[in-house]
Order: structure tokens, then C-alpha cells, then sequence
């Protein structure tokens, strides 16, 4: 009996028909990363567990509930990624990047898996666009890595997406607003969730984080955190506030976005949008500063946020942005018998040495077959080559959108002027004189 294997719950298949979609995604982020001097990072799939226990947090959702944990042969116990930030940390400080030029400046497209409820725009492995930067404690640092993103999702045509941003204070201040919301939440206590009593005591912040309604709305009411910054801290909003409106970035200060994960202070926000429902924030970040030391490096400052792929893509359907189609087929050679066979095959390998898309029959098909292949491939140009061919050296060239013919040595760089004239031509149908003059001056 044959065995019913399917993908698992949470987790999805990125076909050929939208795999040029996730391509054209990463290669725009990476591209505007360039602009903005990011270098990028590629990072394991899997660390130490306690990376992320130290680094996320044991009070997180993320760690309580959500990390996919294993132990290998070796007795050790492992996590797959839930998040990119805490691997890029502990690369920076074995590879000892930490110790070079500052500051340093890390981009990244990755996968994460988290146990989370599978729904729209959440997923048990998704997929990440993100940036860290190492060495710098000015709010300028802030305010550039929001204002690569909204430049980014400008440059994808996203429209309607709101900026908001809050602080959460440092260590200092942070426990005058820890107490506060303490003895808020304690004499509330019988109204929290089960996770929340445990975490009234080790973390009340997380509580503000909470996803059940009860707590939500307990935590409407809860103080705020800007009424608790430091001087310090104070100084640091307001410079950040005062870079985005030089910047004419537009923002909301909202003061219960605290981010889901415990190594955040100072800085946070959130990128979201109106078009995905519930799962509505398709960007997160801020400061982590404490970071790098608390897993044994020196102590730097450094900032990061996260996109998600999925809901980028889903808000990009949902306001119909377009995005690049897969180049078709330049040429599809269709070729009879044995010889032509060769020859076409010998031609498709040459002319994408010269950068065409080209293909060739692998199946043995007839004629007929194989050029209804190429229409449903939507190959541009055809080319059959039979015995005549092979004798006279030289065939038709067919135009599939327009039935012109022309008629082309066998030769594979003669071809290729051939096609490139044609593109040349397509795409310069329609230009005037003067358009026309200034693409060739270029």
C-alpha cells in the first residue's frame, strides 16, 4: 500500500508558479540593503537551545510554548531557529565580527519554525527579511534602519501601511515601570491566564503581550511605560522622533507595543497594514543593547527588525501590486531524429552561454508534441530542425506572438543576433526618436 505522506500542519510548498515571486522579494530587499551599506549573513538552521532561552527569553511565548526542540546523538540539546536575531549575535561574536569596524551593518533572508496555531499570515515555518546593526547608539541608527523600511516597501508599492513607535526604557528605568505594572496586575491577578500568573513575578511585561482576550483588556488599562524613561531613555525617543519628522516619515507613538521577545529596550515599532486581517504587522524591531554582552561579548549596542515574507506577499496581493513574471522561453529548438536532436541540443547549450533561455526536446516527442510544448511554455521564438536543416545549415526562426518567420544559420551566435534584434525591437516598438537616441547613448 502506497504510504499518505503530506506536508505538515503549518508548513507550505513554494511552487514554480510562485517561487519567482519570493525571488523577485529577496533579491529587491538585498538590492536596497546594498544602498544602505548591508553586508549579508547566512546562519545555521538550528542552535544550542540555551542561545535562545538567554537571548528571547524564558518568560516568552517563544520559548514557553512555540521552539521546536530535539536532542541529537550527541546528547545535545538543540532548537531550530523560532527567530534570527539571537544566531546573528552569537555569529558576530564567535566569528569576531563584534571586534571589527563599527558599525557593522547585517542583512539576512531566512526561515524560522515556531508551534503557533497555524491561520492566515502565520505559519509553523516562515520565512524572514531582516537587518542588525552592531556599534551604534544614536537614534540616527534608529531612525535609518525605519527608514530603509519604509523606503523598501515604498519601492514594492505598498501603500497604507502605518509606522507605529514606542520605548520601553532601559534596565534602569524599566524596573520603576516593572513595579508599577506588578502592583497593577497583582491586585488583578485572578483576572490573568494561567502563563500570566507565572509571569506576574519574572517578567510583567510579557503580560502586555499576552494573546488572551481577558489579559488584553486588563492590559489596556495597565500604566505606561513612557510616563517611566529615564532622562536618558527620554532623550533617546525624542532624538528618534525628531530624525523621522526631519525625514517626513510619518508615525504614531503607541505606548503598548512592548515586541514579543525580552531582549528588546529603548526603541521599538511596528510596520502594519490594514489588508491581512488579524495578523496585521508585517514588520518588528528596535534596540537590543544588552544583547551581545549578556552572551559573552563586549558590550555594544545594536538595533534590527524582522519583515515577514509571507504577509509582505499576502498585502502585496491583497493591493494588487504587481510583480515581475518568470522571463518565458526565448527559444524552444524542436528537432527529428537522432542527429537534429544533437545539434538542437549542442545550439540550446550555446545560447545560454550567451544568456537566452533556451530549451530542447528530453523526451523523444513527435514534432507536433513538442510544439505544443513550446506554446504552453510560452516560448518567444521556435526553431524545427530536421534533416533539411542539418544539410542546408540553416532554418526558420518563428515569431510565436506574430507568425513572422526568418531565416538563420545554423550558428548560435547568428541566432542570438537574431533574437536580440527581435528583443531589441519589441522593445523599442512604440518609442519616439528621441526616446530611442537616449537608450542607445546609454
Amino acid at each position: 500500500m502506497a504510504l499518505d505522506i503530506r506536508s505538515i500542519k503549518g508548513t507550505q510548498d513554494i511552487l514554480p508558479a510562485d517561487s519567482h515571486k519570493w525571488q523577485y522579494l529577496e533579491q529587491a530587499f538585498l538590492s536596497h540593503a546594498s544602498l544602505y551599506g548591508f553586508q549579508e549573513i547566512r546562519i545555521p538552521t538550528f542552535e544550542d537551545r540555551r542561545l535562545f532561552i538567554r537571548s528571547v527569553g524564558d518568560t516568552t511565548d517563544v520559548v514557553q510554548k512555540e521552539m521546536y526542540t530535539f536532542t541529537d546523538q550527541g546528547g545535545r540539546e538543540l532548537a531550530l531557529r523560532p527567530e534570527g536575531t539571537a544566531g546573528i549575535n552569537r555569529a558576530v561574536i564567535e566569528s569576531g565580527l563584534i571586534h571589527g569596524p563599527m558599525p557593522l551593518k547585517l542583512c539576512y533572508t531566512t526561515s524560522c519554525f515556531r508551534a503557533e496555531k497555524p491561520q492566515a499570515g502565520r505559519f509553523r515555518e516562515f520565512h524572514q527579511l531582516g537587518m542588525e546593526v552592531f556599534g551604534a547608539q544614536s537614534p540616527s541608527a534608529d531612525a535609518e534602519l525605519i527608514s530603509f523600511v519604509d523606503s523598501f516597501l515604498a519601492q514594492l508599492g505598498l501603500t497604507g501601511i502605518s509606522l507605529e513607535i514606542n520605548s520601553i526604557g532601559c534596565p534602569t528605568c524599566r524596573k520603576q515601570y516593572h513595579d508599577a505594572l506588578k502592583a497593577y496586575f497583582a491586585a488583578r491577578k485572578e483576572q490573568l491566564c494561567e502563563t500570566c500568573l507565572g509571569r506576574l513575578d519574572k517578567n510583567p511585561m510579557r503580560i502586555l503581550d499576552c494573546k488572551n482576550p481577558a489579559c488584553g483588556e486588563l492590559a489596556a488599562e495597565a500604566p505606561v511605560v513612557l510616563d517611566y524613561l529615564c532622562p536618558d531613555c527620554r532623550s533617546h525617543f525624542e532624538g528618534l522622533c525628531r530624525r523621522l519628522d526631519s525625514l517626513q516619515i510619518s508615525y504614531t507613538v503607541n505606548p503598548r507595543i512592548v515586541r514579543g521577545l525580552d531582549y528588546y529596550n529603548r526603541t521599538v515599532f511596528e510596520f502594519i497594514s490594514g489588508d491581512i486581517g488579524a495578523q496585521s504587522t508585517i514588520c518588528g524591531g528596535g534596540r537590543y543593547d544588552g544583547l551581545i554582552q549578556s552572551l559573552g561579548g563586549p558590550d555594544q549596542p545594536a538595533l534590527g527588525f524582522a519583515m515577514g515574507m509571507e504577509r509582505l506577499l499576502m498585502v502585496m496581493e491583497a493591493q494588487q501590486v504587481s510583480i515581475p513574471e518568470r522571463p518565458p522561453c526565448d527559444l524552444y529548438l524542436a528537432s527529428m531524429g537522432e542527429e537534429a536532436s544533437l545539434r538542437a541540443m549542442t545550439l540550446a547549450a550555446d545560447l545560454r552561454g550567451e544568456g537566452f533561455i533556451a530549451e530542447s526536446d528530453l523526451i523523444g516527442r513527435s514534432l507536433k508534441a513538442q510544439m505544443k510544448y513550446a506554446d504552453k511554455i510560452g516560448a518567444a521564438f521556435t526553431m524545427v530542425l530536421g534533416e533539411e536543416e542539418l544539410q542546408s545549415g540553416q532554418a526558420s526562426l518563428r515569431n510565436m506572438a506574430t507568425g513572422e518567420t526568418v531565416t538563420v544559420p545554423l550558428d548560435s551566435d547568428e541566432i542570438a543576433r537574431q533574437l536580440y534584434n527581435r528583443d531589441l525591437q519589441d522593445l523599442t516598438s512604440g518609442l519616439d526618436l528621441s526616446q530611442l537616441m537616449g537608450m542607445m547613448s546609454e
